[in-house]
């Protein structure tokens, strides 16, 4: 593959913000990068980036069908329990190729925001009902697809998701309705599904069904009102197995830490403790309602906690204790979550964080409103505390241009989110 050349005005490096950054790249890696680089000793072809570039954001935490809720769920009074009534509802009408079509506008939206690469928390198995399509992995290879067409990466994290919720007795609830379509049966079905898959012992997604070195592997526990403990094995197992991250939605709610202690006796985080389910490899969503006691056992453990506080904010769930995670020892990401924005640098403002990949780079222009007159000493900083993801004007992902300019160069993205919004039934 032909070498390709990008100067950087500004770029954010493992020493800081430096000039004049030459960036060399062969065959979707980066090769060279190089500062201090004049312009006038910048190669014949190298594209300029006015601004800010930083590697490319990773939204670690995305349910792609819930941006066909944004300014729904908004209008009129609710709480997170009524949101998930409608979010139910748009669940049992997609299809594989209404959510191909979406997810890809999704995804192109995430590139204009400057994200490279997306963790998709996928439960969406089935047909409504819960039938089996003829590829049990429909839907999961359709929201991969998705994104290669939209040019990012996708570690598509296939959720376990077996129970409707807890008694107070400790017996799961069984699935009802649109839950039907999320369900496996059991733990062990849902492995054999998630083996057809056909990774890779590194996770990775191969094989004609797949774009290749654009997808991987992940599993999730979808949370302890979901998936019963005796039922957390043979995930956590597959995590093994395949290398693969394990994710769990966890105390997003007062009401799901209320459940858990009734049931088990613990919290939330006491009980994917009890199960085996934390560790550097593990990352708990949310984590929002937690105990000094909760705070302990994932910083000693050294879970990540994946934060997405604008979709926090939106549902009112509350703030989570960032701070005292960080100190315990827990790694922070960021997520997008249900896209009430799409927008990492504005999660980033309210958790100062932003993801990394070694072979994406996004620019951020500083000549809007919002950042003339930043200074290349203080460039971070203003981009963090000042930019939106509307400031974004170049993408890159593997070596690839995917925006240019603040536009998609492959899909027209409020074109074929209106389309693909418009088309579900009922909009």
């Amino acid at each position: 593959m032909t070498a390709r050349r990008w100067h950087a005005e500004l770029a954010w490096l493992p020493a800081g913000v430096r000039p004049g950054v030459l960036i060399e790249a062969a065959a979707g890696r980066f090769t060279s990068v190089t500062p201090d680089t004049r312009p006038q000793d910048v190669p014949a072809g190298t594209v300029r980036l006015p601004g800010l570039t930083l590697p490319g954001l990773a939204n670690a935490h995305s349910h792609a069908f819930h941006r066909a809720l944004r300014g729904v769920t908004q209008a009129g009074p609710g709480t997170f329990w009524t949101w998930r009534e409608r979010m139910y509802q748009v669940a049992s009408e997609l299809t594989p190729d209404s959510y191909l079509a979406l997810a890809r506008a999704v995804y192109a939206e995430m590139a204009l925001a400057g994200i490279t690469c997306v963790g998709e928390f996928h439960y969406l198995h089935h047909a409504p009902g819960g039938a089996r399509y003829a590829d049990p992995n429909e839907m999961g290879r359709a929201l991969a697809g998705a994104a290669a067409q939209a040019g990012i990466r996708i570690t598509l994290i296939d959720v376990c998701y077996l129970s409707g919720g807890l008694s107070p007795d400790g017996s799961p609830q069984p699935l009802a309705g649109p839950q039907l379509r999320f369900g496996d049966g059991d733990g062990g079905r849902w492995a054999e599904r998630v083996q057809a898959l056909g990774a890779d012992r590194h996770g990775l997604l191969t094989g004609p069904a797949w774009a290749s070195g654009q997808a991987r592997l992940g599993v999730a526990i979808h949370s302890v009102r979901a998936v019963p403990p005796g039922q957390m094995g043979p995930v956590i197992a597959c995590s093994h197995a395949y290398g693969a991250p394990l994710h769990a939605h966890l105390s997003e709610q007062p009401a799901e830490n209320q459940a858990c202690l009734a049931a088990y006796g613990v919290t939330p985080a006491g009980l994917l403790d009890r199960a085996g389910a934390l560790g550097p490899r593990s990352t708990v969503v949310h984590a929002t309602h937690l105990t000094g006691g909760d705070i302990e056992l994932l910083g000693g453990s050294r879970t990540v906690v994946c934060m997405c506080p604008t979709t926090e904010a939106d549902l009112a769930d509350g703030v989570g204790p960032a701070g005292a995670l960080a100190a315990a020892g827990c790694p922070l990401s960021l997520g997008s979550d249900s896209h009430a924005v799409i927008d990492l640098l504005a999660e980033a403002r309210l958790v100062e964080l932003g993801e990394r990949l070694v072979s994406d780079l996004v620019t951020v222009a500083l000549d809007s409103p919002r950042l003339a007159g930043t200074a290349g000493t203080t460039a971070l900083e203003s981009v963090i505390f000042a930019g939106t993801a509307a400031d974004v004007a170049n993408v890159v992902v593997g070596g690839q241009d995917v925006v240019t300019g603040r536009r998609h160069l492959r899909v027209d993205v409020p074109a074929e989110l209106t389309a693909a919004i418009g088309a579900l039934p009922g909009r």
